[in-house]
């Protein structure tokens, strides 16, 4: 079985593709992502993304291009979580569904749903709703019980660990407690 795994950065990475690999799936890696803001930090989470596929023999696809006015459209007057969240999250899983369905994958994934700072409910929505649209299976799996075993490994890989979610608007919450989501 063909699976198409939206990949936010490498560490993301690790576990799906541990658990997917286990359960028999045909893994490859598609690299959309652009909330990333600045482009440095994108093209750092980008290069930790081509050395841990390059290691792990995971074909890598790239969009191919920084695609941020694409993003910030997507998020224009939805500025405040979860409006935001939910908005990068669909920009970013339809051109996954999209694209499995043009390249013959049977299913689809993300490795949002390693993150315990990501809200799943919503994320499972967005997904359900791209696979809908694009007629190509959503496979969604809670990997968040990996998510520290992950970290650990990506740093013994020495593979970058961004500090934030991607987006200007988690990089300012990241500095200005006022900004931050309750928990």
């Amino acid at each position: 079985m063909k699976i198409l795994v939206h990949t936010c950065c490498g560490p993301c990475l690790i576990y799906p593709h541990q658990v997917l690999k286990e359960k028999g799936f045909e893994i490859t890696s598609f690299f959309y992502n652009p909330n990333i803001h600045p482009y440095t930090e994108y093209k750092k989470r980008l290069t930790s993304l081509k050395y841990l596929t390059e290691k792990e023999n995971i074909t890598l696809y790239i969009s191919k291009d920084y695609d941020i006015e694409s993003f910030f459209h997507a998020v224009n007057n939805k500025e405040e979580e979860p409006l935001r969240c939910t908005a990068c999250w669909r920009l970013r899983l339809n051109k996954t569904a999209q694209f499995a369905k043009e390249n013959n994958f049977e299913y689809f994934t993300t490795t949002l749903s390693v993150s315990p700072y990501q809200d799943l409910k919503l994320i499972k929505e967005a997904g359900e709703e791209a696979a809908e649209r694009y007629k190509v299976k959503f496979y969604f799996e809670d990997f968040r019980p990996g998510f520290k075993e992950a970290h650990i490994k990506a740093k013994e890989l020495g593979l970058y660990l961004q500090k934030y979610c991607g987006c200007l608007y988690s990089e300012r919450a990241r500095y200005l407690k006022k900004y931050r989501r309750k928990r």
